[in-house]
C-alpha cells in the first residue's frame, strides 16, 4: 500500500507547498515547529480543506481539488492516534476497542480483536477503565482502537509527546510492531530525531512549509547537509546484528564486519537492530587510538566535511556498515587535515548510545 500527497495552502504569513510519496510502513513527517507537519495531518483527516491538492491512499482518494472531490472525515477510513489516548472514561478497555469496530464498513476486512490484543500486549487490561491505566497503556489501547476501525490510513500526531521517558520506552516496541506487521500506510508526526531513527520506514523532512528531503530513514538522517532541528539533532543510523552477550554486562553487535559494544540489550543473538549514534558523541582520529577507555573504534573513510557559520563542522565517515557522523570543531578538522578520501577512525563511548536510540531493525 502506498500514500500519495500533494498539497498547497496559504495561511497568514505561511505557505505550505509539499509533494511526496510514502510506502507502506511508518512515514515520519519530521521538522521543527511551524514546518507544516500538523497541517498535512489535518488535511489528510479532513479537518482542513487545502487550497489545491490531493491525497490518495492505495487508490482511495481522500480528496482531489481538481476533481472537486472531497470525502467527509467520517468516510475516510482513518485510524487516528492522538497525543493522548482520548479513551472513553465510562468504558472499559474491551469496550473502547470494540467501539473502533463500529466504524469499520461491513465490506471492509475485519481486523481480529485477539490479534490486536496480542500484538499490543493488553490482554490483562481488558476489564480495566482508562483511569486505571498508565500513559503508555492508554496509548497502546488507542493504537488498538485505531486498528480495529479497519483503516486504509493511520494518522499519528506526535503520539509520544505527552509521555515521559519511561512510558516512551514502553510504547516504542509496539509502534515497531505496527510498522512491521500492519500493511496500512502510517503518517506519523514527530520532532524527535530518536523517534525518527527508531521507527521510520521513510522520512519526509520539512522546513518552512517545504519538503527539504525525503527517502529511507537511514538515507535522510545520515545526510550531514540536512539538519531540520539543528546540528544537535544530527546523528548516524546504522544497521547491526546482535552477535554475543558478555558476562561483564555488554552486548556485542556486528556493523558491517566491525564490532560495536553497547550496554546489555534484551535482544536475542541474531536479532537485527537499528542503532542511532549522535554526532556530538563521536570523536575522530587519523590513527587507530590505543590506551582509551572508549571501546568502540570504527574504521572508515571521510566522505565529506561540512563547516557551518560557527566554530563547528560535521564530518561524514563511510564505514563498512554505513555512515557515521561526527560533530567536531573546524579547528580539529583542519588540524587532522580531514577531507574526502582520508582514512580515519570514529570513536564512541559504549554508554553514548541511549536505550531509546536502539530499535528493531
Amino acid at each position: 500500500m502506498t500514500l500519495s500527497v500533494s498539497l498547497k495552502h496559504a495561511f497568514g504569513g505561511f505557505d505550505l507547498d509539499v509533494t511526496f510519496q510514502a510506502p507502506a510502513g511508518i512515514t515520519v513527517l519530521f521538522g521543527p515547529s511551524g514546518s507544516g507537519k500538523t497541517t498535512i495531518i489535518n488535511a489528510a483527516a479532513g479537518l482542513l480543506r487545502p487550497d489545491t491538492g490531493c491525497i490518495v491512499s492505495d487508490g482511495w482518494e481522500l480528496f482531489d481539488t481538481a476533481k472537486n472531490h472531497w470525502l467527509p472525515t467520517h468516510k475516510r477510513r482513518l485510524g487516528y492516534i492522538f497525543q493522548e489516548g482520548r479513551l472513553f472514561p465510562h468504558l472499559d478497555v474491551r469496550q473502547n476497542l470494540l467501539y473502533g469496530q463500529r466504524f469499520a464498513p461491513n465490506s471492509a476486512p475485519r481486523e481480529d480483536l485477539g490479534r490486536v490484543v496480542e500484538m499490543l500486549g493488553i490482554g490483562h487490561l481488558l476489564a480495566r477503565r482508562p483511569d486505571m491505566l498508565s500513559g503508555g497503556e492508554k496509548q497502546r489501547v488507542a493504537i488498538g482502537r485505531a486498528l480495529l476501525t479497519s483503516p486504509r490510513l493511520i494518522l499519528a500526531d506526535e503520539p509520544l509527546s505527552a509521555l515521559d521517558g519511561a512510558h516512551k520506552a514502553e510504547i516504542m516496541p509496539y509502534f515497531e510492531r505496527l510498522r512491521d506487521e500492519v500493511s496500512v500506510p502510517i503518517l506519523y508526526v514527530s520532532h524527535s530525531a530518536a523517534e525518527v531513527a527508531r521507527l521510520a520506514t521513510s522520512v519526509v523532512a520539512l522546513d518552512q512549509g517545504r519538503v527539504v528531503q525525503t527517502g529511507p530513514a537511514a538515507e535522510v538522517l545520515n545526510d550531514p547537509m540536512l539538519a531540520p532541528l539543528g546540528v544537535r539533532a544530527v546523528g548516524a543510523l546504522l544497521e547491526a546484528v546482535v552477535t554475543a552477550h558478555h558476562d561483564d554486562g555488554l552486548t556485542e553487535l556486528d556493523v558491517g564486519g566491525q564490532r560495536l559494544l553497547l550496554p546489555r540489550l534484551q535482544r536475542e543473538t541474531g536479532s537485527r537492530l537499528r542503532i542511532r549514534i549522535p554526532a556530538h558523541d563521536v570523536i575522530l582520529s587519523r590513527k587507530r587510538p590505543v590506551g582509551l577507555s572508549a571501546l568502540n573504534i570504527l574504521h572508515g573513510t571521510v566522505e565529506r566535511v561540512r563547516s557551518g557559520n560557527g566554530p563547528g563542522a560535521i564530518v561524514s565517515l563511510r564505514i563498512s556498515g554505513g555512515t557515521v557522523l561526527a560533530r567536531i570543531t573546524r579547528r580539529s578538522a583542519t588540524a587532522l587535515d580531514l577531507e574526502a578520501g582520508v582514512e580515519c577512525y570514529a570513536i564512541a563511548k559504549t554508554i553514548a548510545v541511549a536505550p531509546e536510540d536502539v530499535g528493531r531493525g
